[in-house]
């Protein structure tokens, strides 16, 4: 029986760069809470209503973010004794609920201002904080890539989700405000922030089903499961395997199996043979926990084990 455990130094990074991005975009949320919070009272613009109370919606993400990674990111204990890792799909449900949330706001907001119609007022300022607006974002999310491409994590993916809505956002609210104040099409600004609506109706759909699946312990994709597969049997000495099974707890992957040896060697050759299948699987998948259970060639199993 092999158990390997993610490589320190690896945990210490990702876990600093998780916790960069998470105050990144809580800081970025409570500029823009500030700043459109200005540009609304002076545009009176509903597209701009809805980008703030989308602002407001990243703020409390954001926070819930911060808090599930710190929490996803302690080490196991006695009582948790396979992490904390689930956090991070919890936060993403309640990540997905308020984005839906926020796209709901935006029906009603919009069906108001199509059946009474207001102009668009001081576009100058409205635009140009949406532009500050789409530069913080931009660079938020260039960073949020970086950190989800190092380490995997769901909490970070789904906040950098949402913050790229927010692209489509931004510039849905300077198109309707310009649209509403010089070409005289107020229709313009509530319409924009239906199909706003609809963009985030769809993300938070996609950041619901991932957290979805990681709760009830959903196998990796295929593709990775076969990776996996080969990776084992690339080693000689394992005649078969069976009993694969795999799961993903935010950025934890845990990888179990049983591999088929020669029943003659000896338990020492058996658990050499193990480490060095674990040692490659480690390369691959390095935030894995991976269990490997050793098991005669030719050992009659019950039909539930056959399968792989």
């Amino acid at each position: 029986m092999a158990h390997a455990q993610t490589v320190p130094v690896t945990a210490a990074a990702h876990s600093g760069l998780m916790r960069r991005a998470a105050l990144f975009s809580l800081a970025l949320a409570v500029t823009l809470i500030a700043i459109k919070t200005i540009a609304y009272f002076a545009t009176e613009s509903v597209s701009m209503l809805a980008s703030l109370a989308d602002s407001g919606l990243d703020f409390v993400a954001s926070l819930l973010n911060f808090l599930a990674i710190r929490h996803a990111l302690e080490p196991a204990d006695a009582e948790h004794r396979f992490g904390h890792g689930k956090a991070e799909p919890l936060s993403g449900l309640a990540q997905g609920a308020f984005i839906a949330g926020s796209a709901t706001f935006l029906v009603i907001e919009s069906v108001n201002r199509i059946l009474a119609p207001q102009p668009v007022a001081h576009e100058t300022l409205g635009v140009a904080v949406m532009v500050f607006s789409i530069a913080g974002t931009v660079a938020l999310i260039f960073f949020q890539q970086r950190v989800v491409r190092e380490t995997g994590s769901l909490a970070v993916g789904a906040d950098r989700a949402h913050y790229a809505s927010d692209l489509v956002v931004n510039l849905g609210v300077i198109a309707g405000i310009v649209l509403a104040s010089r070409f005289g099409l107020p229709l313009a600004d509530p319409i924009i922030a239906i199909l706003i609506a609809g963009v985030l109706a769809g993300s938070a759909w996609r950041v619901f089903r991932v957290s979805y699946d990681q709760l009830m312990d959903r196998e990796l994709p295929d593709a990775e499961r076969e990776k996996i597969k080969a990776i084992i049997l690339q080693h000689d000495a394992v005649r078969a395997l069976h009993d694969l099974r795999t799961r993903m707890a935010g950025v934890n992957t845990f990888i179990q199996f049983h591999i088929e040896l020669d029943p003659g060697i000896t338990l020492l050759r058996a658990h050499t043979l193990s480490d060095a299948v674990e040692a490659d699987l480690q390369k691959a998948f390095p935030n894995a926990e991976i269990l490997i259970h050793q098991d005669p060639a030719g050992f009659e199993m019950p039909p539930a084990l056959a399968q792989s």
